[in-house]
């Protein structure tokens, strides 16, 4: 069950890159919800994915609070 919550939120995360402020508030429901260690992981797949859009990365912050 867990590991399908991890896959859902990174869809909706690449649904809604388009939208700077519309990724960033669903980064954060997403931190509420996930377990540590996936968060971890999705740590990990947010650098990869923001090598490609730059106007994401500057929520990167979000996950290392």
């Amino acid at each position: 069950m867990s590991r399908m919550i991890y896959d859902y939120t990174k869809d909706v995360l690449e649904k809604v890159s388009f939208d700077a402020k519309l990724f960033m508030r669903e980064l954060k429901k997403a931190l509420k919800i996930l377990l540590p260690y996936e968060i971890e992981r999705l740590k990990k797949w947010l650098q990869y994915f923001t090598d490609e859009k730059p106007e994401l990365k500057q929520f990167l912050y979000i996950v290392n609070e």
